[in-house]
């Protein structure tokens, strides 16, 4: 029987069933990829996660005006779901009724495309702000979808005969009914996962091509899906996977292994909250400079000013160059990316994306003149004092920026994260639960800490974080479990790209120009990361022009790149 001896991994909730003989299923794709044909000698919990072609429910929709019906299963991916009680996010709890609706995908597919045993599988997870994501679709009876939009994801992807697949994950917020914290890291991505082995485990018997899974995601549903796609294969999620009954896992604790591949063709990330082990580090190194009181509000009612925020986010911006350099990242022309080259590897991408939509016809203002920018409903008219341009109409280029007022300028509409940002639980003043800190510790406790200078920081006695509680500084906590740094490398696409994971080949990766809810950093970082990866066939990286914190607004071109990418091959 599977089973781990890995003190912070859930204990099984039923005993698993003998180790069992079947035989293997695989896609026929000629395109498949040599990482596929490996070894389908499968337990008996996989014959437990045999798909069944005849439980499906039938929905009418209409895609361009024309109605379809689309096929729709309901499916429990692993063979050890665990049993959820209830969801908590900004400051509410919700009760559930489903226990199992975090590890259930829907799977939808349109009638003309159940037999299309090639066509590509759109993976789609959510965990907005990581937080836990219960599984559900758009795909609803008499709903409707524009194929043209480029808002309209679902459209696309049924016109261009995709399987459209929306997954549920457990993550940060979500509470089993033993009352355990059962969303801690790395369970969003085990459970995505443990879909894509379902997937795979099942290929000859579903529609589509589990060789042709493109995962995507935005916010925090974009750094889930950057690392399961950074992260194919690795062995070290097998003992959480065994945990939950994840198809293909076989053996038991340190003879753990796999029969099935959890790799995936493309990622597809909008804005993604990623490595966020370091986020905090790269915002403040990128804000520290400009926060004011203009841009970031108070805590507790103390005002930025007066209070410790700046201290703090002066110690936090001084840990990134060291991580940063650390990386050996190489820029296009071979040199590196160090704190010294960020900014202006930064600028270079604004340079590039302004230039882009100089050509494009479209009307940026020069120096002194106003950009006009929407956010959350509202439109602000905003001087431009950090662009300068030469010529003019479609012929101009970007002359001059100043980088500095231009992040002046994307705190102007929407302030900044207070100080911590990410890792803000019991410090600082903050008395919510806020940031990602609940995403991270043991399950027993609702959060802990889990970067240095909030660890050895932590203010609050008795939640189990931190020096004050533990006695032990950052350095020292973590050479004395492994709960913490698993949890961390587990998440983290940095800690796979560029090693023997099977990254995915292709990356669709944005971030808009004026989003403030990451640092530009943490997505150069990510960027370099993917394209220094001798494994990545293809990266395409822009900051699209005056885009604020938000995904899937340019469904055309992404899934023109989908359509390219898929007639190359794998």
């Amino acid at each position: 029987m599977k089973k781990t001896n890995l003190s912070f991994i859930k204990p099984l909730a039923f005993a698993i069933a003998t180790v069992g003989l079947m035989a293997g299923c695989g896609s026929d794709d000629s395109n498949s990829s040599s990482s596929a044909a490996i070894s389908t000698v499968v337990d008996s919990e996989d014959n437990q996660l045999a798909f069944d072609a005849t439980a499906y429910t039938t929905v009418n929709i209409s895609l361009d005006g024309v109605t379809m019906a689309v096929r729709q299963y309901r499916i429990v991916y692993v063979a050890n779901p665990i049993e959820m009680a209830s969801q908590s996010a900004f400051g509410s709890t919700m009760l559930l009724d489903d226990p199992y609706i975090y590890q259930t995908m829907i799977v939808s597919v349109a009638e003309a495309s159940v037999s299309d045993e090639n066509t590509a599988l759109y993976f789609k997870v959510n965990n907005a702000g990581w937080f836990t994501s219960a599984v559900a679709t758009d795909i609803t009876e008499g709903a409707e979808f524009v194929s043209t939009s480029d808002t309209d994801a679902v459209g696309a992807a049924l016109k261009a005969g995709y399987v459209f697949i929306d997954v549920g994950t457990r993550s940060r917020g979500a509470r089993a009914v033993d009352g355990s914290w059962a969303g801690k890291a790395p369970a969003p991505v085990v459970d995505a996962k443990a879909a894509i082995r379902y997937l795979r485990l099942n290929d000859a018997l579903m529609p589509g091509s589990a060789e042709r899974i493109v995962v995507t995601g935005t916010s925090g549903g974009g750094g889930l899906t950057a690392a399961v796609s950074a992260s194919g294969n690795s062995a070290d999620y097998l003992p959480f996977l065994a945990a939950v009954g994840a198809a293909g896992v076989t053996g038991e604790d340190d003879s753990l292994a796999s029969t099935i591949n959890d790799d995936v063709f493309a990622a597809v990330a909008y804005c993604p909250i990623n490595n966020l082990g370091n986020a905090d580090a790269g915002y403040e190194w990128q804000y520290n400079g400009i926060r004011s009181d203009d841009n970031t509000g108070s805590l507790n009612g103390v005002a930025y000013s007066a209070g410790v925020q700046p201290a703090a986010s002066a110690a936090i911006a001084a840990l990134f160059p060291d991580y940063l350099n650390s990386l050996n990242l190489t820029l296009d022309d071979s040199s590196a990316l160090t704190d010294a080259t960020m900014s202006s590897a930064i600028v270079e991408q604004l340079k590039e994306e302004l230039e882009r939509q100089l050509a494009a016809g479209t009307d940026v203002p020069d120096y002194g003149e106003d950009f006009s920018v929407t956010l959350r409903g509202t439109t602000y008219a905003i001087a431009n004092d950090w662009l300068t341009l030469s010529g003019s109409g479609t012929s101009a280029t970007v002359a001059d920026i100043d980088f500095e007022k231009f992040l002046k300028f994307v705190t102007t509409p929407i302030a900044l994260k207070t100080v911590v940002a990410f890792d803000a639980v019991g410090v600082t003043g903050n008395p919510n639960i806020s940031g990602e800190t609940n995403l991270f510790g043991s399950d027993s406790y609702e959060y802990a800490n889990f970067t240095q200078w909030s660890w050895n920081n932590n203010e609050v006695l008795g939640d189990g974080s931190g020096t004050d509680d533990t006695g032990l500084a950052w350095s020292d906590y973590l050479a004395s479990t492994s709960e913490l740094a698993t949890q961390l490398k587990l998440i983290n696409p940095i800690a796979y790209l560029n090693t023997d994971a099977d990254s995915a080949p292709y990356w669709y990766v944005r971030h808009g120009m004026i989003d403030r809810d990451t640092a530009y950093a943490m997505q150069l970082t990510l960027y370099y990361a993917i394209k220094n990866d001798k494994s990545v066939r293809d990266v395409s990286f822009k900051m699209p022009y005056l885009t604020p914190h938000s995904g899937n607004y340019d469904v055309q071109e992404a899934f023109s790149w989908i359509k390219t990418k898929l007639d190359a091959g794998i």
